[in-house]
């Protein structure tokens, strides 16, 4: 029986595909598209990550310390999944299924968790290395993550997933410049801030000056550059999941597009894809896949037929 129908596990994996759809509805209907097989093991693995961003992402009346709480409990209970196989944490139950089958090492969900503690803990960066560390604790290990269940044929993938999951975290950062400090976070790096002659005040005061929008556009170019040296890597994941990354980049890289639309100003509202933009990048990317995939089995073939 498939793994997602067993009896035990069937309203947990429902769980997590209900999650993916409310949370996610563009990455949901992506999803879709995959083989059966993957479709189950992305939601299960969406749901762990949703779940452990909600814990500070949506606004709660907890103190820091109940937050950070919560977090050392569901840093134990996975530990404790890891070792055992099993879990009866709703969340915990498809993704340990799934860790398994797909043998994604614990290092990496644990750090997402350190990602989550980083986010409660840290309110500013000094530089960028600092900043680094918190985008590949809460994003990059998502993709190294998803390039397990999604499957490869190089091992190099993993380097290019770190880099695409870094260049939509960084993307993310731009476009809630406005919302972020809402929260008392600025994740630009106080020493880029310096650097180009504004400071914290640009941000709390909403200042667009010229200097701040320079420092837009380098941050803005800085993202570009991370996704360039990702998509290297895309085609060395399984032909059947290529347009899901395709299709995510591409979005995301509309993001920042939009931000550039705008004279890199962050404080005119959240900068978004519209759904129907984002729906058809998803199947340009299908057929844009299989038409190179047949293209690379016919070019296999004509090879061995040479030979």
């Amino acid at each position: 029986m498939n793994f997602w129908l067993e009896p035990s596990n069937r309203a947990a994996f429902e769980h997590a595909r209900q999650i993916t759809a409310y949370f996610a509805k563009s990455f949901y209907f992506s999803a879709s598209l995959l083989p059966l097989e993957k479709r189950w093991a992305t939601y299960a693995v969406y749901g762990f990550c949703r779940y452990a961003d909600n814990l500070i992402d949506k606004r709660r009346d907890r103190a820091a310390a109940e937050i950070l709480r919560e977090v050392e409990f569901l840093e134990a209970e996975l530990r404790t999944a890891y070792r055992t196989g099993e879990s009866e944490h709703p969340i915990l139950r498809p993704f340990i299924v799934v860790a398994q089958r797909c043998a994604i090492p614990l290092e990496y969900p644990l750090d997402l968790l350190r990602g989550v503690q980083m986010d409660i803990q840290n309110t500013r960066y000094q530089n960028f290395d600092e900043l680094y560390v918190f985008c590949y604790r809460v994003a990059a290990v998502v993709g190294l993550m998803m390039t397990h269940l999604l499957g490869y044929k190089n091992a190099a993938a993993f380097g290019h997933a770190e880099k695409l999951g870094v260049a939509m975290q960084l993307t993310n950062i731009l476009r809630d410049v406005q919302e972020d400090k809402e929260m008392g976070r600025i994740y630009f790096p106080l020493a880029e801030l310096r650097a180009y002659d504004c400071s914290e005040n640009n941000i709390l005061e909403e200042r667009m000056t010229p200097a701040f929008r320079e420092l837009m556009k380098f941050q803005v170019q800085r993202a570009y550059s991370y996704y360039q040296t990702a998509n290297a890597g895309i085609s060395m994941l399984e032909p059947d999941s290529r347009f899901a990354i395709y299709s995510a980049s591409r979005i995301y890289c509309g993001i920042l597009q939009r931000l550039e639309a705008r004279d890199y100003n962050p404080f005119l509202g959240r900068v978004y894809v519209p759904k129907h933009r984002k729906l058809g990048i998803i199947l340009q990317e299908v057929v844009r896949t299989k038409f190179l995939t047949a293209q690379e089995r016919i070019a296999m073939a004509s090879g061995l037929g040479w030979r």
